[in-house]
């Protein structure tokens, strides 16, 4: 695997990050400027509830490189307020909203009832079909749970999602991507005993590849002790994967910030 020297390339596109998280209030500024110095142009600031998405929101327009996703994560489904939903389809209404979500299933955790969950993720995936904006899936020890509402809506109509974080196999990868929906890597492909997740991600069709570093967390290797992650530390993935896929490290950033300004639909195509 590649040891990620994380030499500078251009352009990166971050797909994943909460910088609302409360670790970068005192450094927000300064982490956005290390991740242009870093190569990166685009940063989807992700939302986790409705407090969460409309800080997301501010942030996206107080800083030209970030655009916002606003959702309810599967976790804070159960402390959802009752006009919270309500308060989303609102936000992502936003000129600086580009997706919807966080959304999906988690079993790992117990902090949400997983039928409320449910519900959730089915209300998240119907708002992207009516609005035409992509949804960001959470996905934790729930593959199977997943496809069968992926499967469910895809009946009703096209899907334009990713599946964010994949820590899946390459058949379920493949399921996905048949179903019309991204791959998303983060920091754990450039683990030492991730050979696997980087077999998957050699796999993921081209046109079909994103990266993203869900920071605060899952810093990447070489910087897995480092807190918090921040995007300019994308490099790292960027590298292993395009030594994973055998592509030069320009040629899969340019890919992959292709697919990402296609997927959020901020360029036409």
């Amino acid at each position: 695997m590649s040891q990620g020297t994380g030499q500078r390339v251009s352009p990166l596109f971050d797909t994943h990050a909460h910088l609302d998280d409360e670790q970068f209030d005192d450094i927000r500024a300064e982490v956005i400027g290390n991740a242009v110095s870093a190569g990166v142009r685009n940063i989807v600031c992700v939302g986790t509830t409705a407090c969460s998405s409309e800080k997301c929101l501010r942030i996206a327009e107080q800083f030209p490189i970030v655009h916002a996703a606003v959702g309810i994560q599967p976790n804070y489904c159960a402390d959802a307020k009752a006009d919270d939903w309500d308060r989303v389809i609102k936000l992502a209404d936003s000129d600086r909203a580009v997706a919807i979500g966080e959304t999906g299933l988690d079993r790992y955790w117990d902090h949400c009832p997983f039928d409320l969950q449910q519900d959730y993720f089915d209300r998240h995936i119907r708002l992207s079909q009516e609005t035409g904006q992509p949804f960001i899936v959470h996905m934790r020890d729930c593959m199977e749970d997943i496809l069968i509402m992926l499967r469910d809506a895809r009946e009703r109509g096209p899907l334009h999602g990713v599946m964010h974080s994949y820590t899946g196999d390459e058949s379920n990868a493949a399921e996905c991507v048949e179903l019309g929906m991204h791959i998303s890597f983060a920091g754990m492909v450039t683990f030492k005993k991730s050979d696997e997740l980087r077999t998957v991600a050699s796999s993921v069709p081209s046109d079909r590849i994103l990266i993203e570093t869900d920071a605060p967390y899952l810093s990447p290797h070489p910087k897995r002790g480092v807190r918090p992650n921040e995007p300019a530390l994308i490099c790292h993935t960027a590298e292993c994967l395009a030594a994973a896929r055998n592509v030069p490290l320009e040629e899969f950033s340019q890919q992959t910030h292709a697919n990402a300004l296609r997927f959020f639909r901020l360029v036409a195509g």
